[in-house]
């Protein structure tokens, strides 16, 4: 019986301990890949806007579009009142065909001064072909104010300058727009990425074109990219320039310093037709490495573990983040 219970004692001593390790093991792999693992919730979707400001101003007599529509490059978008430049262009041919016609009469007078020889004095030949070479600078003026004319006629007709999507609100018909003041802006479809904002203490773990994972907020599936490019500078708000250009610096310290958050861009390899690409929309990035795969199962297995707590703790976060995905969030915390 002795040697039962001793048996038996050994056995829980040694189960117990045998538990302990591996919740120390898989705590401290939980630890490492919340805290050090390159990947964030804090990320966003983002596209190039192009404002869209006409090159002249005056009342918009038609609009092609609606809000909201996709648009192709050179897609017209709405049309200014034409009648005003009509005008200035046939002002400007008409001071054209004046000038050509008095250059005309200098080259005529002056081809008629060569003929007479010594019977023209040689100041008035002088004369004459300064007129010429007057005429023909007058007509190269007037030659130039008619392509100006015609520019800003054809200006009139405002464009898409590339592929994408409007603005919310598009022109309306009767408004007064004013030369280089932007009246609509168009996404651009082909500029869409991922811009994640990772804290400084996960950068060591992330390089150019390493393959990324983003789970975008509501999106069943994640999508594919890799790191196309690190910030090189960001802001130092504790710094700013004196009026004397002395460095300024803000002498409060608080014992808990917040690690700052560097945007790591991520271009995307492949989107689902299905898929709805909206700048601004919100997701987790996870960039892809050897150590990030290998602790994926024990981090999702904890994460499952306690699923409440960590699901409603992952949308609150992305909701106030960017659209990148990371794959242990996919298949853990943030599903």
């Amino acid at each position: 019986m002795n040697v039962k219970k001793t048996w038996f004692s050994a056995g829980q001593i040694l189960l117990t301990l045998i538990v302990v390790v591996v919740a120390a093991v898989v705590l401290w792999r939980i630890v490492n890949y919340y805290m050090f693992s390159p990947w964030t919730r804090d990320g966003r979707v983002r596209a190039d806007v192009i404002q869209v400001a006409p090159d002249v101003g005056g009342l918009i007599t038609d609009v092609e579009v609606v809000d909201n529509q996709p648009v192709k490059k050179g897609q017209v978008l709405f049309v200014i009142d034409q009648a005003r430049y009509s005008l200035a262009l046939r002002l400007a041919q008409a001071a054209l065909e004046n000038r050509q016609a008095a250059l005309a009469q200098a080259r005529r007078e002056y081809a008629r001064n060569l003929t007479l020889g010594n019977l023209v004095a040689s100041e008035t030949l002088e004369e004459s072909r300064t007129k010429v070479d007057q005429g023909e600078a007058a007509v190269a003026d007037a030659e130039v104010q008619v392509d100006t004319a015609k520019l800003n006629l054809q200006r009139t007709t405002i464009v898409s300058p590339v592929d994408g999507y409007l603005n919310d609100r598009a022109p309306r018909v009767g408004e007064y727009v004013t030369a280089g003041r932007a009246e609509l802006s168009v996404v651009d479809m082909h500029s869409f990425r991922v811009d994640g904002y990772f804290e400084e203490t996960r950068l060591h773990g992330i390089h150019i074109g390493q393959p990324v994972e983003i789970t975008v907020m509501g999106e069943p599936k994640p999508l594919r990219g890799h790191v196309q490019s690190i910030v090189a500078a960001i802001e130092d708000r504790d710094r700013q320039q004196s009026p004397n250009l002395l460095p300024n610096v803000n002498p409060a310290f608080s014992w808990v310093r917040l690690a700052q958050r560097v945007p790591v861009r991520v271009a995307l390899d492949e989107v689902p037709d299905d898929f709805r690409m909206i700048a601004g929309r919100t997701a987790t990035v996870a960039v892809r490495t050897e150590e990030n795969d290998k602790q994926k199962p024990q981090a999702g297995a904890a994460a499952g573990a306690s699923s409440t707590g960590n699901s409603v703790s992952a949308s609150g976060a992305v909701a106030a983040t960017n659209a990148s995905v990371a794959p242990v969030m996919a298949s853990g915390a943030s599903q």
